[in-house]
């Protein structure tokens, strides 16, 4: 008979990072089963030891920390100056975004009062600083953001309710060069990320209708979801200029850069450390 692995360890070895071929394997009897587990789960837990003593000595960071790096670096690289705003959001400018009780973003939205959540996204405080450097600067005006977004997602291995979003936005090109300059950033993103394999789709979004998505070719999950204006939304602002922008999602370029299968180990955590499970 062809043995899989009990519940407690296909678990166990999930947290201990085991590549896909391990949790497939299968064995002729119990005995065989479970000796071979007992043999993996000591050479993962001592590479993870491995791991945190060179966080400890200063001979890496965190991966995602040294992912927002090179993103951050790549970007300023290329033009783009970074701004920092604020976590807290107000409802008024969720309204701007046409995220009103009747939209489907709405349900997701974690409020802290009656007027202010925790942002879902970065865009209506980008939208809000560009307004102004369109009128002091030159164009184009190209800037990001890298920071912590939150929604009610339901948990899984694809969705988390904290996550770390970057967006970038340049305003003021040629229209007719939008849907090249987009795939131009896909491309700095990815190739920053360490991601060769992967497609741009188009989409529907509930907030900008029409996307052009970003998405991992070995499993079909979308990285990044990228829009072209002037839009309808734009208007809130009183902004008429071309411009295309994307969104990304860091710990999903992690995910798939390294070949993962569970969100949870890339992201924020007091569980993992730098991916490694603290319970070793």
């Amino acid at each position: 008979m062809n043995l899989n692995w009990t519940d407690i360890q296909r678990k166990r070895l999930v947290e201990l990072d085991a590549d896909t071929v391990t949790l497939a394997r299968t064995f002729d009897d119990s005995d065989h089963r479970n000796r071979a587990f007992q043999t993996l789960e000591k050479e993962r837990v001592a590479a993870h030891r491995r791991h945190l003593d060179a966080l400890r000595s200063g001979a890496r960071r965190p991966r995602l920390c040294r992912l927002e790096t090179v993103l951050v670096e790549a970007l300023v690289s290329h033009g783009f100056v970074q701004v920092s705003t604020p976590v807290l959001m107000s409802k008024g400018l969720l309204s701007r975004m046409s995220i009103t009780v009747d939209h489907p973003l709405w349900e997701q939205v974690y409020w802290v009062d009656r007027d202010k959540c925790l942002r879902p996204m970065l865009a209506p405080h980008l939208y809000y600083v560009v307004k102004d450097l369109l009128r002091l600067w030159a164009k184009p005006v190209r800037i990001f953001e890298v920071g912590p977004c939150f929604r009610k997602e339901t948990e899984g291995a694809r969705h988390a309710a904290e996550f770390t979003m970057l967006n970038l936005c340049e305003f003021g090109l040629p229209e007719d060069q939008r849907r090249q300059r987009l795939e131009h950033l896909a491309a700095l993103i990815m190739d920053s990320a360490g991601i060769h394999r992967y497609r741009l789709e188009s989409e529907t979004s509930a907030v900008y209708g029409t996307t052009l998505d970003v998405v991992a070719e070995a499993d079909g999950l979308e990285l990044g979801s990228g829009a072209m204006g002037p839009h309808p939304i734009d208007r809130a602002w009183r902004i008429t200029d071309t411009w295309v922008g994307i969104g990304f999602g860091l710990e999903r370029l992690l995910m798939t850069a390294e070949g993962g299968s569970h969100l949870s180990r890339f992201g924020r955590s007091i569980s993992y450390l730098d991916g490694i499970r603290l319970n070793i």
